[in-house]
């Protein structure tokens, strides 16, 4: 029900040159049969209270989604950060949840649980990992952190663990479902899930 959804804005991160898969987009190319965006919004959008897709390129693809696509405010196609911080200026609500494109397994409680250890541990940005392996694109954060990363982006900084490390983090431990992190960057990786039967 559409009243019971948290007041979480979603971004699903679409907005890179996508080098690895050849630069064709990854968000568009298909695994068992569906553009591998389409099978993110299917587990992320439930969970958030409005969705947006951040994209630069193929906006008009994206949009017959259904949902707002913002691309990048800082120009140069400059990583992650600049798709959350575009997500960041356009939420409609005080916490911004992120997935990649290229991670169609995703866990379906992924934000509630990072919501949780958020606000347990009074943290500014809750990240997901497994193992030793910290995944800082699959985060939750304040949106009003705002101010703090657009000094980081003007002051040149791209590297997304940098970022969040100048702030009040609690890393979230997903070990028993770490097989829905895989994202699919290569073509090679997207030929052997294609083969594969999907993890969950």
């Amino acid at each position: 029900m559409s009243d019971s959804k948290p007041a979480i804005t979603g971004v699903v991160l679409a907005g890179g040159l996508s080098r690895r898969m050849g630069g064709v987009d990854k968000g568009l190319r298909t695994l068992h049969g569906r553009p591998m965006v389409a099978a993110v919004i299917e587990r992320f959008a439930p969970q958030v209270g409005e969705l947006l897709i951040n994209a630069n390129q193929n906006i008009e693809v994206y949009a017959q989604f259904g949902y707002r696509v913002i691309p990048d405010v800082i120009g140069g196609f400059a990583g992650p950060l600049a798709g959350l911080h575009a997500a960041l200026s356009a939420a409609a609500h005080p916490l911004v949840a992120t997935t990649p494109c290229d991670s169609p397994f995703l866990p379906a409680d992924v934000v509630a649980r990072l919501h949780a250890a958020m606000s347990a541990n009074n943290a500014q940005l809750a990240v997901a990992k497994t193992g030793e392996q910290a995944h800082p694109v699959f985060c939750l954060c304040r949106r009003d952190i705002l101010p703090h990363l657009e000094k980081f982006l003007a002051d040149g900084g791209r590297k997304i663990d940098l970022w969040y490390a100048t702030l009040r983090v609690v890393e979230v431990n997903f070990d028993d479902v770490a097989d829905a992190f895989s994202n699919i960057n290569s073509p090679q990786e997207l030929a052997a899930f294609e083969k594969a039967p999907p993890p969950l």
